[in-house]
């Protein structure tokens, strides 16, 4: 079974991107591209959910 969650993601200061889904506290990821912060994001949800 899969759940949907929200992502929100935000062009980092710094460069790259940031993203968190605020239905799962901690869950956060980062990335140059805003595909490979959808992707860590993807990896912290599956790491906490568990």
């Amino acid at each position: 079974m899969q759940a949907e969650f929200t992502a929100i993601i935000e062009k980092a200061p710094e460069g790259g991107y940031w993203a968190i889904c605020p239905e799962i506290p901690g869950a956060n990821g980062q990335g140059e591209t805003i595909e490979a912060a959808k992707n860590n994001l993807r990896e912290a949800v599956k790491l906490i959910s568990t």
